[in-house]
């Protein structure tokens, strides 16, 4: 096709040149042919230039084609990040430590299954507080919740689909967003793996905006930042009270468990 445009666009600019030399060669003659032939190719030398640019207005008015995702039902898809591009394996990363059953679970209540750590994903204080609110949990083990801490960047990994599968949804023309909760101190370790973020049409970390799912304020900041039609968009999320949260907002929801569910789910919406 790219071809056939540059053909046609030398073409266009040839027949452009003919017709403004023409009025050099025929007022070189002397008879009143010549003369005749002057005047009229001068006129046509004038007429080109104007018939062209209303032709190209006229194009650009009506000749636009359609975007044929104007007919879509669904239009934008909302990604969670968690456990959906990417794997959050807390438990396989404190495992990793060699804790005693009992020091295991004592930690992981005081850290991952600690209400704090869902308000860390707020990003309000810096992450030394949120760090001694969760030793004022197990202050016997200050030492390894410090530690533990340091390192939860780790807890997280791309997942081999991520960017492939992204890539493929922009590719079809649809609008991709992140919706997620995330602590600062993850985000800016983990951030710059994200490869998947380059497709993104728009995206909103629960710490860059100090709102949390499921409240319904961060889904009303993302329809409301990129205007977006609700019904015209879906969430994926592995968590079903973030999905119920973005029903009450007028947005359809998928609960992710894995790609393949995913996929069937969403060609369901018509995406495919």
């Amino acid at each position: 096709m790219k071809k056939y445009k540059r053909i046609a666009a030398l073409a266009g600019v040839i027949l452009l040149l003919a017709v403004f030399c023409l009025p050099m060669l025929f007022a070189l003659g002397k008879s009143e042919q010549f003369q005749s032939m002057f005047r009229g190719a001068f006129g046509a030398a004038m007429l080109v230039p104007i018939l062209a640019y209303v032709f190209w207005m006229a194009y650009r008015i009506w000749g636009k084609k359609k975007d044929p995702g104007e007919d879509r039902m669904i239009r934008n898809i909302i990604f969670d990040v968690g456990n959906v591009l990417v794997t959050y394996g807390w438990q396989e990363y404190l495992r990793s430590y060699g804790f005693s059953e009992e020091k295991f679970q004592k930690i992981a209540d005081a850290t991952f299954r600690n209400p704090v750590w869902e308000e860390r994903d707020r990003g309000c204080y810096e992450e030394q507080y949120y760090v001694d609110r969760f030793v004022e949990s197990a202050p016997e083990y200050e030492k390894e919740i410090r530690e533990v801490m340091i390192h939860t960047p780790d807890c997280i990994k791309i997942t081999d689909y991520a960017e492939t599968w992204v890539k493929y949804l922009k590719n079809q023309g649809y609008h991709l967003y992140i919706l997620s909760n995330y602590c600062n101190y993850m985000l800016e370790k983990n951030r710059p793996d994200m490869t998947f973020l380059k497709y993104m049409d728009g995206i909103i970390f629960s710490c860059e905006v100090k709102e949390i799912k499921p409240e319904r304020e961060i889904y009303e900041t993302l329809l409301s930042r990129y205007s977006l039609k609700p019904e015209k968009s879906v969430f994926l999320d592995d968590r079903a009270e973030n999905c119920e949260a973005a029903r009450k907002a007028g947005i359809h929801a998928i609960e992710f468990k894995n790609l393949k569910q995913a996929a069937e789910e969403l060609k369901k919406l018509g995406v495919e």
